[in-house]
């Protein structure tokens, strides 16, 4: 008889974490064999017990559920991770998967449903809430989307702006290119870093060029001077293109 899946349940909210870990202990080949009510827990817990699955909320206190999953995983690839949460946005799906999920399930499931995605993530498959699986297969289509936006997370014009800061722009330049404010720049900057789960603005540039966002060498502009009249009077700055040469 083959042994139990190991599974530890990660939730800050006690009943639903109870009432989950009474459903999983309920179901036959499966064993809870802890619970944590935060990531840091989760991430202790893991590494004591070696769970086959971890069920795991995203919003929690002290550390997200997202980075709880990268730390995991990257101290054991072997454990699958499920995420169980109330949040359907592709910013969280693309951000869990990156950090190593193998499994996202809305909180709106039937306990079965859960029960199924717990066994298949613990059989190393990958499984979604079938909305969220529908608007993967559209990223993913090479007639979608996907194939011509990288970081589908983000919005267009954020990746407009990381685009121009991967090729060099910086925010007042990039301001001026996308005729934005430079606190609109700034925000939008602080969300990409937010989104993609990088420590900085470097961290991000490195991101876009691995996927081909930008190029490595590439520049947004260099400012020149206009020619100054006899009067020797300065009639302004402007922006060349380097690929054509004109100004703009």
């Amino acid at each position: 008889m083959p042994s139990a899946l190991r599974a530890l349940v990660v939730d800050d909210h006690p009943m639903f974490r109870y009432g989950l870990s009474a459903t999983l202990d309920a179901a036959t080949g499966i064993e809870v064999v802890g619970e944590a009510a935060g990531g840091a827990a989760a991430v202790a817990l893991a590494a004591a017990l070696a769970p086959d699955v971890v069920v795991m909320d995203l919003n929690m206190p002290d550390l997200d559920g997202v980075e709880a999953t990268r730390r995991i995983v990257s101290g054991d690839r072997h454990v699958g991770v499920l995420v169980l949460t109330m949040f359907d946005d592709d910013e969280f799906v693309f951000a869990a998967m990156r950090a190593g999920a193998r499994g996202y399930l809305l909180k709106a499931a039937r306990p079965q449903q859960v029960v199924r995605a717990v066994r298949a993530v613990g059989d190393g498959e990958a499984i979604f809430s079938p909305s969220i699986a529908a608007r993967l297969l559209t990223y993913f289509d090479p007639g979608g989307r996907s194939r011509q936006e990288a970081f589908p997370e983000l919005t267009s014009r954020e990746r407009e702006v990381l685009r121009l800061v991967a090729e060099g722009g910086g925010n007042g330049q990039i301001a001026r290119t996308l005729v934005l404010s430079p606190k609109t720049v700034r925000n939008h900057v602080s969300n990409i870093i937010r989104k993609l789960h990088v420590a900085d603005r470097n961290e991000a540039i490195s991101k876009a060029r691995q996927a081909g966002l930008a190029a490595e060498t590439g520049q947004v502009g260099t400012q020149v001077p206009w020619p100054r009249d006899t009067a020797g009077r300065d009639h302004g700055n402007t922006e060349v293109d380097h690929q054509g040469g004109a100004p703009r």
